[in-house]
């Protein structure tokens, strides 16, 4: 049996500490409709969620996966020592003492991958585009002067290639009018060559004030979006610094995202409103950027 060493405070630890076959595991015991201990809606009620919030998870394929994600996402006291303080304060002390074992071995893990330097992969420098570079030793995007000031933007488009077309009609409406903002279009403004996942975390944290997330049945599968968005939330616990901005712009078959429910969406769907789109899009990414 893994045990953490007693002077880890679990309450410090993230909930991202936490691998998939602990949620998996923690949804077997959650998920079902127990007529005698709680399930997964008395966990995500102790966790602050509203009634209509938790029936929005009903439909999702493990409902108490999503609603860690969820939490884990919007809340700043999201963490390993709180999740199993509410699984106590349900009364599901059962859930706690058996998948101890395993999240006491994420959280043992977690902290050793904290407390290691990260080590450059042997690679010569010509070709190592993974390895993080700071804005002043290369460029990123088009227009970054690698012996200057980076490219900075006002937000971060996030979307899929199914969605480009309207991509296109965003930089119309907000960049080429009087609107002059300046969005950050990966298949246009970053260079080819760099590693995705560095690249796309410096911009979306350094590089970009907010973030516009084209949702649409499309993006629900799409592996870029779903690192984008959560990396995004982690970012903003909350959405304090009103960093997000979802947009539906066409109808859904499917679900519209639980980790995003709680955000304010722009919706180009609905024809009574659609004057008004553009106009308070563009007004909510030139507001100052939040440092809270």
């Amino acid at each position: 049996m893994a045990c953490v060493d007693s002077e880890v405070n679990l309450w410090s630890i993230p909930l991202v500490a936490l691998n998939v076959t602990l949620r998996k595991k923690l949804g077997l015991y959650l998920n079902p409709k127990n007529t005698v201990a709680a399930d997964w809606t008395a966990v995500a009620e102790a966790m602050g969620f509203s009634y209509l919030e938790i029936k929005s998870h009903e439909a999702a394929r493990s409902p108490a996966e999503s609603v860690l994600e969820n939490w884990q996402a919007r809340s700043s006291e999201a963490s390993v020592g709180k999740l199993l303080s509410v699984l106590t304060e349900v009364e599901r002390k059962d859930v706690v003492e058996d998948l101890r074992p395993l999240i006491d071995e994420d959280v043992r893990k977690y902290c050793e991958s904290q407390k290691k330097p990260s080590e450059p992969p042997l690679q010569v420098p010509e070709v190592d585009s993974c390895v993080p570079r700071t804005p002043d030793k290369i460029g990123i995007t088009l227009d970054d002067d690698p012996e200057g000031a980076p490219e900075l933007f006002d937000a971060f488009i996030c979307y899929c290639h199914s969605d480009f077309e309207f991509v296109h009609e965003m930089i119309r409406e907000l960049e080429q009018t009087e609107c002059r903002l300046k969005l950050c279009v990966f298949d246009r403004d970053v260079l080819p060559g760099s590693c995705v996942w560095t690249i796309t975390s410096e911009l979306i944290e350094k590089r970009c004030k907010r973030m516009v997330v084209v949702i649409s049945d499309e993006y629900l599968d799409s592996d870029a979006c779903d690192f984008q968005t959560k990396f995004a939330l982690s970012l903003c616990p909350g959405a304090r610094g009103k960093r997000l901005i979802p947009v539906k712009y066409k109808p859904m078959s499917r679900p519209f995202p639980s980790i995003l429910r709680f955000l304010t969406i722009c919706d180009y769907t609905r024809p009574l409103t659609q004057d008004w789109f553009w106009k308070r899009l563009a007004k909510a990414l030139s507001q100052p950027a939040s440092h809270s």
